[in-house]
């Protein structure tokens, strides 16, 4: 299968099963947006992450992404994935096709919401740009919270954003934070050894697992008690569906275990 032929929804599908579900079930626009923004998102994650790319080149190619993104036009006819091609041609063989299609899921987003998804975009590929640049140098919890909320808990407000363009929604920003946090702890906490084996160690000097893990819980915490304010509405299901699967995830942790199962996702997304 030629794989640069998928559309949006079967890459989103392919490369997280923690969000493809609640998006499916979005209504069609705003689907769109927030596979969209999910999308771009982890477009320049895997750059972040990229296992053989050197810490200056990751952060001069993220550079580059925002810089190009700043600088779009927006005029109609104009594209973004044009203006983007010049920077992945000399990785086209080294990044993932999702970081390479980067500018297809800018585009995808409808068009009212695009500059703002794509604005987003920007602001974060330079976070993690300067992350790159100090090696992830993680000196006190501080250090850690500032991380988290430069890959993380922004993306939750632009959820809050794009909620609110869609039909009024008025989600809380302070519980949008803390679930960014969560999540991107709980993320760490998973992929330690694998953090470590690229050289970036997230933890504060000191931490052990079980101090990173009851950190994570406590912005779970924070958010599971918001999410039960929640109606039953288009957009609870983002935050609903990757809650119950991080606070999952971290008791398997703590029960030695890698990951969830299968079986337990499947258990999980039905519930």
């Amino acid at each position: 299968m030629n794989h640069l032929l998928d559309d949006p929804l079967t890459v989103l599908e392919r490369t997280s099963r923690t969000f493809f579900l609640p998006i499916s079930r979005m209504p069609v626009r705003l689907k769109e947006a927030t596979a969209s923004a999910y999308l771009c998102m982890r477009a320049i994650d895997e750059i972040e992450d990229h296992p053989t790319l050197s810490n200056a080149t990751k952060s001069n190619l993220l550079e580059q992404i925002s810089l190009t993104l700043q600088a779009f036009s927006y005029e109609r006819d104009a594209s973004i994935a044009e203006a983007l091609q010049p920077i992945f041609a000399p990785y086209r063989n080294a990044l993932p096709e999702v970081s390479l299609r980067l500018g297809e899921w800018a585009a995808y987003a409808p068009r009212e919401i695009a500059p703002r998804i794509m604005g987003d975009t920007a602001a974060m590929a330079s976070r993690m740009a300067h992350w790159a640049r100090v090696n992830w140098r993680i000196r006190h919890r501080a250090d850690l919270d500032a991380y988290t909320y430069s890959v993380a808990a922004a993306v939750g407000l632009l959820m809050c954003d794009i909620a609110a363009w869609f039909d009024g929604a008025r989600l809380d920003r302070n519980a949008a934070i803390h679930f960014g946090r969560g999540l991107q702890l709980t993320n760490i906490a998973r992929n330690r050894q694998e953090d470590l084996a690229r050289g970036a160690d997230f933890y504060p000097p000191g931490w052990t697992d079980a101090d990173l893990r009851e950190y994570a819980a406590y912005w779970l915490r924070l958010t599971a008690q918001y999410a039960k304010t929640l109606p039953e509405a288009p957009f609870s299901y983002f935050i609903k569906i990757p809650l119950a699967l991080a606070e999952a995830t971290l008791n398997a942790l703590a029960e030695g275990r890698a990951k969830l199962t299968r079986e337990d996702v499947l258990t999980i997304v039905n519930a």
